[in-house]
């Protein structure tokens, strides 16, 4: 068995499994946001019976935090008041982003079975749990039962060998994957990244790359554990972490990375890719560095880079999303936060915030970002008429200097 069937079978109570049979698994983790959760949640209580494993069940508010109207505010206190009456984990502003706070904290670890009510929650497969995302309604019936049935998907493995060029990130590598095979191209499939550019890739640029996975249509994302994997969660974790043997993926694909330059995304999909370097026509109003994709401690190092000593040009709105209060810290620690002030940037709270569309720099018809983000649909970030471009710190970073979309070779 390969590495996600060894966790779902163990998850099961099974000796052995294989792709394409169900299973009925128990979840490690159960988790819902300030925009799933309520549903999820009124569900439970018209069921009128208990929490299955209290312990299981986690609530981070972090989409319209902090509450950016009334309705907001609303649905963040009905959150906060069952968490505290069937005692379940509850975090709030100021701790941060769901999918950077649950590693960061402990919560998540490998070997889990995490099912969220967000559809990256395919994150945590950097740490090597398997982790997919569900509906609100799959949450309720998790959180009466303990449990949820999957389907095994197969595996679909990205080979990544060859010499990454300076400014190449994984934010560029899944780009460019997505770009390969489509928005459709693992559809249900557990996407495997590995190969020697894996093993040297630092663990918040795993976490970027499995954040995306969705973005293929894949049910997971994941990096089998190595060192770098135990030297993360090592002090980190709640419960024991657990490693599971590996075996034969159903189908893989190799990439050589070797003269890969940065790159961005174009409106409107994630799959349809071109060189940083060729867009630089493409004028930008904003550029959103943060998010659950990017937005952790790495992420913010590479905008520094950039932005130290530099300007943003006038009239463009630069704003850093620290993806956790934690994050928020160490960069002020690091002198980011200096660096980012000086240059001219936004620093807003820990939040998801404009990912969505939801505040804290939603955009205006015809207007045009640049975002470390995961996804640029029609109307994602604002509204129906406006662009989004997908692209790495880096980029978003020598994007919001030179007030249009450029490779940071060509600052």
């Amino acid at each position: 068995m390969n590495y996600i069937e060894n966790i779902l079978a163990s998850a099961s109570g099974l000796r052995s499994v294989r792709a394409g049979s169900f299973v009925e698994a128990k979840c490690d983790v159960i988790l819902m946001n300030d925009i799933t959760g309520p549903l999820a949640v009124k569900q439970f209580l018209s069921a009128g019976r208990k929490i299955k494993n209290p312990k299981s069940v986690v609530i981070v508010c972090d989409h319209f935090t902090p509450n950016k109207d009334i309705k907001s505010a609303e649905n963040v206190k009905f959150l906060r008041d069952f968490a505290k009456k069937y005692k379940v984990n509850f975090y709030e502003s100021p701790t941060g982003v769901e999918h950077v706070v649950l590693p960061e904290k402990g919560i998540v670890t490998s070997g889990d079975v995490v099912i969220g009510a967000d559809s990256h929650t395919c994150t945590y497969g950097a740490i090597g749990a398997f982790a997919t995302g569900v509906g609100s309604t799959d949450v309720t019936y998790a959180m009466l039962t303990g449990k949820i049935w999957f389907k095994i998907p197969e595996v679909f493995e990205f080979e990544y060998d060859g010499k990454r060029g300076k400014f190449v990130t994984g934010k560029d590598l899944i780009l460019y994957t997505i770009g390969k095979i489509g928005v459709n191209g693992a559809n249900y499939m557990a996407m495997k990244f590995s190969g020697s550019v894996i093993s040297q890739l630092p663990m918040d640029e795993r976490f970027t790359m499995c954040n995306m996975a969705i973005e293929a249509g894949g049910k997971a994302g994941f990096v089998v554990p190595d060192e770098k994997t135990r030297k993360y969660i090592e002090g980190r974790g709640k419960r024991k972490s657990r490693f599971f043997k590996d075996g034969e993926s159903f189908k893989k694909m190799k990439i050589n990375v070797t003269g890969l330059d940065p790159v961005v995304a174009v409106p409107h999909r994630p799959d349809k890719i071109r060189r940083a370097r060729d867009m630089n026509r493409v004028k930008i109003d904003q550029a959103v560095i943060g998010s659950c994709t990017n937005g952790r401690i790495s992420d913010f190092a590479q905008a520094a880079k950039i932005l130290k000593g530099s300007k943003v040009k006038r009239g463009i709105r630069a704003i850093i999303l620290p993806g956790s209060q934690k994050v928020y810290q160490q960069a002020l620690e690091k002198g980011y936060i200096e660096i980012f002030l000086k240059s001219g940037c936004i620093i807003a709270p820990a939040t998801c915030g404009p990912c969505l569309g939801g505040h804290m720099g939603v955009l205006a018809n015809e207007e045009v970002a640049v975002s470390t983000t995961n996804r640029n649909f029609v109307g994602r970030m604002g509204a129906t008429g406006s662009r989004v471009y997908l692209a790495s710190p880096y980029v978003a970073a020598a994007s919001a200097v030179a007030g249009r979309i450029i490779s940071p070779e060509q600052l």
